[in-house]
Order: C-alpha cells, then sequence, then structure tokens
C-alpha cells in the first residue's frame, strides 16, 4: 500500500513538474526572432518620440529585437493597411495614434477596419496637445494675443499637420471653430515634417502633441501658447491650459497604442503585453514619457477597445461640426 501511495506520489509530482516546464517554455516561445513594429508616420514625429525608446527597452526586457518600421503617409492610414494585412504571427504589431479614432470619420474608402482587424493590446501614452508658434513669424506672447491678431488677420497665418484627417489637422479646426478665427490648414505626411517646417520658418503654428515638441519648447526654437485642457501639464508648469483663458471645451490629447494584426495568438498577445509593461515600468522611459508630458497608462486589452471606440465617437461629431472629408 505504501509503495502504491509513494509511486502515486511520485508521478503526481512529475506530472506537475512537467506541467511547470511546458508552463515555462510556452511562456518563452514568444519572441524567438525580431519583431517589427509598423509605426505609420515618418522618423521624427510624436510617434518617434515615444516609439524609439519603448523599442530599446522592450529588447532589453524580450531579448529580442524591436524593429521600428516607419511607414508614413495618408494621415497614418497607409501605415494600418500595411500593418492590417500583415501576416497574424506575432511577429508584427502596429502602433497606431489618436489619428486612426479619427480616421474612419474622415476616409469614406479605408481597406481597414481599426475596430475589426486589429486586436487592441494596448495604450502606450497619452499627451495634451500644444499651440505652438515661430515666434519670429507671429509677433504673440499669450494665446490670446494670438487669437486677437489672427482675427484682425484672417486667412493670414497658416498652420502645418501630421496630414489631412490627424489630430492635428482636427485640433486646429476645432480650435477656428471655438474661437471663430480662419487658420489656412498645410498638411505633410508627419509630424516630423511638419515640426521642421515650422522650427525653419516655412509654416507659422501647429497644434501638436507635446511629445514631438517639448524639446523644441525647452531650445526656445518654438514657443507653447496653450495646452489643450483642463489643467496645466507638469512638464510645462508655466504654459497655461485652454480652460485658463477662455476655452474650456478645448480638450484634445495625442495618445499613441499598440495593436496587433487579427488572429495573432493568444500566447504572443499575452506575452507582448507583459513585456511592453516591464519596459513601461523601467525608470528609463518613466523619465522620457515625463519629458514628453504623458504618464504611464494602465488600458490593455477590452479596456483599451472600449477607450478606442469612445474615440471613434468623439471625433466622428468633431468631423462633423467641421465638414472635414477626404477621398
Amino acid at each position: 500500500m505504501n509503495q502504491s501511495f509513494q509511486r502515486r506520489d511520485v508521478l503526481r509530482v512529475a506530472a506537475a513538474g512537467a506541467a511547470v516546464l511546458c508552463g515555462a517554455a510556452r511562456a518563452q516561445s514568444w519572441p524567438t526572432k525580431p519583431v517589427t513594429m509598423i509605426v505609420p508616420f515618418p522618423a521624427g514625429g510624436g510617434t518617434d518620440a515615444f516609439a524609439r525608446p519603448l523599442s530599446g527597452q522592450f529588447t532589453k526586457v524580450a531579448g529580442q529585437t524591436l524593429v521600428i518600421d516607419n511607414r508614413g503617409g495618408a494621415g497614418g492610414t497607409l501605415g494600418a493597411s500595411i500593418a492590417a494585412k500583415a501576416p497574424a504571427d506575432g511577429y508584427t504589431l502596429f502602433m497606431g495614434a489618436v489619428h486612426h479614432a479619427i480616421a474612419p470619420s474622415v476616409y469614406p474608402k479605408l481597406d481597414y477596419d481599426i475596430e475589426k482587424d486589429f486586436v487592441p493590446l494596448m495604450l502606450l501614452a497619452n499627451v495634451p496637445q500644444v499651440v505652438v508658434i515661430n515666434p519670429k513669424r507671429v509677433q504673440a506672447n499669450t494665446i490670446q494675443e494670438f487669437i486677437a491678431l489672427v482675427k484682425r488677420n484672417p486667412g493670414k497665418f497658416n498652420y502645418g499637420s501630421a496630414g489631412s484627417g490627424t489630430s492635428h489637422h482636427l485640433a486646429g479646426e476645432l480650435f477656428k471653430i471655438q474661437t471663430g478665427t480662419f487658420i489656412t490648414h498645410i498638411p505633410y505626411r508627419g509630424a516630423g515634417p511638419a515640426l521642421s517646417d515650422l522650427i525653419s520658418g516655412n509654416v507659422d503654428l501647429m497644434f501638436d502633441g507635446l511629445g514631438s515638441s517639448a524639446q523644441h519648447i525647452k531650445s526656445g526654437r518654438i514657443k507653447a501658447l496653450m495646452v489643450a485642457g483642463t489643467k496645466r501639464n507638469p512638464a510645462f508648469p508655466d504654459v497655461p491650459c485652454a480652460a485658463e483663458v477662455g476655452l474650456p471645451d478645448y480638450t484634445v490629447t495625442t495618445w499613441y497604442g499598440l495593436w496587433a494584426p487579427k488572429n495573432t495568438p493568444a500566447d504572443a498577445q499575452a506575452r507582448a503585453i507583459d513585456d511592453m509593461k516591464k519596459a513601461l515600468a523601467t525608470d528609463e522611459l518613466k523619465t522620457i514619457w515625463a519629458q514628453n508630458g504623458s504618464e504611464i497608462p494602465t488600458l490593455t486589452m477590452a479596456a483599451y477597445g472600449s477607450f478606442v471606440s469612445s474615440e471613434i465617437k468623439r471625433w466622428a461629431t468633431v468631423v462633423k461640426a467641421s465638414g472635414t472629408k477626404l477621398e
């Protein structure tokens, strides 16, 4: 009898050990090779300001390189289309942005559906928009002075954006609606090229995310007049918020999130989220996120998907009010 119990105990322990080893093997099965993250804008923009450092820390955590593949064009929809058609094997991820919640209302002929063709993994960063000017081209020290200047000179000033239908574009249209002003829109293939032209003086202003503008505000190349929303940003405590200057409903954030193509294996999804969380928890990324005006978000999977759905509905209202429509 004792021998029978001993034999049974040994088998039970062996089975448990095998399960642990099997589970460990599954946990280590992804990634076994470099992972590509499609970034749908050119290098140098707000998306890159978060994607590049995230790539470095993810590589350390996961033990495999996270390769950034910049695919700019069509307000970020070109890169999204490419990502939607990528093999769903866990080795292609997509770092989209608020622009992809705007696109369904602006582009009537998209060949992908951000809610149906992707798996929402997690929110990566969330930063307020900021109104920034080239101080050599725009003679205004405050947002009130700027609004008065634009009203005296309708159509004289222009603003650059990351492309038609992006949050930069719609933030400008929302600003025009709420202030009763007219500013000419100049679309670019990404925030990076638009920001370069702002700094060089080829455009007057931008409604940009703090992620891409922060370093240039600090250097004095461009001047921040206002951050969108109801509170000042800790990274720029001297810049007033919209609510303070009489624009309580001007709330615009540029958020960045991570998706995987539909049907990506569940274990790869879970491991990607886990490794991204570990990367975001490093002191290096906490510092960079804070400098770029963002906290570390916590939304993942279903909660992140619900957030995206709510953003699609919210921006559809703004698009309708502005009359923006693209082919």
